[in-house]
């Protein structure tokens, strides 16, 4: 097995303060996140809204002229107690998120970024993988994890590199002593990828099938696989 230590709460934030990601009482909250770009964070962060009735935000999007992320998947859900957040940058072009706010003239701060209240659980959907900068000092996707105190849910696919991208993100998550719920994988089984990447002994959460196209149907299809998550 590979010796991979699990993170737990309490973690720590970024001043150096201990924090619960959760304490019994408080609404959860899961991170989406994945091991690159175009790897289905957004249709597993439907299944999951739609598997929880969860709340769904997405505070980053880039692109936002051509495609919301939010629109898309609220268009997909068929529950009616999942309430669905505005974003805080809502950027034009389809670019890296700091290439995308230099071009609209903005720079991505911590402190606008106000998680929303809900009693519910909320998803949050980063953009990008955990490495993706957020702006020109350093800040990134995986700092975002930590100033939202969540738990991960990184969502991993099946391709050649697959498996170093993979166990990048989770060491990048475990050496930030940031909880990782579990793994979701998109797409067919490949099971001398999915040994290794399982070996760590993080949990794998489901699998979601390449479907061809994706309908209010199909993500309602797999909500009894995801909502005992």
């Amino acid at each position: 097995m590979l010796q991979i230590k699990l993170p737990s709460a309490p973690g720590k934030d970024t001043s150096g303060k201990t924090f619960y990601f959760e304490d019994g009482m408080a609404p959860k909250r899961y991170f989406v996140t994945g091991i690159g770009t175009d790897v289905g964070k957004t249709v597993a962060s439907a299944i999951l809204v739609e598997a929880l009735e969860a709340d769904y935000w997405k505070p980053i999007q880039s692109g936002a002229t051509t495609d919301s992320d939010r629109r898309t998947i609220q268009s997909l859900i068929t529950n009616t107690k999942s309430v669905f957040h505005p974003e805080v940058y809502s950027l034009t072009e389809p670019l890296s998120p700091h290439a995308a706010a230099e071009l609209d003239g903005v720079e991505i701060d911590l402190d606008k970024i106000v998680v929303p209240q809900t009693e519910n659980t909320l998803i949050i959907e980063g953009a990008g993988g955990l490495m993706v900068p957020l702006n020109y000092k350093g800040l990134m996707v995986v700092d975002l994890i930590t100033y939202c105190k969540a738990e991960t849910i990184l969502v991993s696919r099946n391709y050649l590199g697959s498996i170093n991208h993979t166990l990048l993100s989770i060491e990048a998550l475990i050496n930030r002593n940031i909880p990782i719920k579990g793994i979701v994988i998109n797409g067919a089984e490949n099971k001398a990828t999915e040994r290794v990447i399982l070996d760590t002994g993080i949990p794998m959460l489901g699998r979601i099938n390449d479907e061809p196209v994706v309908t209010k149907e199909i993500v309602l299809g797999y909500k009894m696989a995801f909502q005992t998550i």
